[in-house]
């Protein structure tokens, strides 16, 4: 008997808001920082799908192990895909399984094992289609499902939901490494098959000192194109974590006087910009080192292996702050309980 849903069968995707929304049809869970996967089971056969279609199971032969010692031989869950590191998901270690080289996934998922998180049960233990049942109704034998047989798995867990506002406010508040913000689902409509209807997410937006520790010139003109940005470790290394390119036009002539005036060598005594890395090109290399005498705010949604995941968005100059204070321990954060 052929599973009822086909492949590839895209994932709900979630419209960006700036709130959480209220009202007593939502229902709200953590946004997980991991790689989306709708994972199929029929028989023997495991498939892991990614969000936009793309086959999965070979980086990730541990989860797919793991799903084919779970009792039903037939179901369809969606879920994230993460990878635990001392206690803490890392994105970094998650992206390195999407590797060329068998032997080196193998490697991997030996050293750093990918757990499934589940949030959604789309055909339930009997072979059955519920992807027309509400939220409310597929939650409910979500959680039937996971407490049946999640309960032995190191590898597959049920992520938590809560329909209380406060709580989705904490978790967005405390949320850490982990967590890319809440999402917020509608209990009272079917699965959304490759839309965003009835689902919405918000990202924490976080706040940081940054030391500038040098700047790249645009690529046209001799104007300034982004701040290079770094923070201190515990050994007083200033180490480049990321870059901040939102001024506008009239902005730029009177701040690359101000930043030319303060080039000096070395700029950063870690981690230097245009160090080792896959995405490296030669115009990554061209950058030019600060005293460090700046110190600025920057608005950010994720830091991950000493890196702000992203752009940042430059907020304000801080001149009532010392280049020493700006250092790591303000970008750490604790896990969601």
């Amino acid at each position: 008997m052929a599973l009822p849903l086909k492949q590839p069968y895209l994932p709900m995707e979630a419209k960006s808001v700036e709130k959480l929304p209220v009202g007593d049809v939502w229902q709200y869970e953590p946004k997980w920082d991991g790689f989306r996967c709708v994972a199929f089971r029929d028989g023997d056969k495991v498939d892991l799908q990614s969000k936009s279609g793309q086959p999965l199971a070979r980086y990730f032969p541990e989860v797919v192990e793991a799903l084919l010692k779970l009792k039903p031989k037939q179901f369809v869950i969606d879920g994230e895909i993460v990878v635990p590191v001392k206690g803490r998901f890392s994105f970094d270690d998650l992206l390195m399984r999407i590797h060329p080289a068998a032997s080196r996934i193998k490697k991997l998922a030996s050293e750093t094992p990918a757990k499934l998180i589940v949030f959604d049960l789309l055909v339930d233990d009997r072979g059955k289609s519920i992807v027309d049942e509400t939220l409310g109704v597929r939650r409910k034998k979500l959680d039937a499902f996971a407490k049946k047989y999640f309960a032995k798995s190191k590898s597959i867990e049920l992520s938590p939901c809560t329909m209380d506002l406060k709580i989705a406010k904490d978790w967005l508040a405390g949320a850490g490494v982990d967590l890319d913000g809440v999402i917020a689902k509608r209990t009272d409509m079917p699965y959304q098959t490759g839309n965003r209807h009835g689902m919405v997410k918000v990202k924490r937006l976080r706040t940081a000192d940054c030391v500038v520790g040098g700047f790249r010139y645009a690529s046209e003109g001799k104007l300034v194109g982004s701040l290079l940005l770094g923070l201190y470790d515990e050994k007083g290394l200033l180490h480049h974590v990321g870059f901040s390119s939102s001024f506008k036009a009239e902005e730029k002539p009177a701040l690359t006087k101000k930043l030319e005036k303060l080039i000096k060598p070395p700029g950063f005594t870690g981690n230097a910009p245009g160090g080792p890395s896959r995405w490296a090109t030669e115009r990554s290399a061209e950058w030019q080192p600060l005293a460090p005498k700046l110190v600025c705010e920057v608005r950010y949604d994720h830091f991950t292996g000493g890196r702000f995941r992203h752009g940042t968005k430059f907020l304000r100059w801080r001149p009532d702050k010392k280049a020493e204070q700006c250092r790591f321990e303000q970008v750490s954060q604790n896990r969601l309980r």
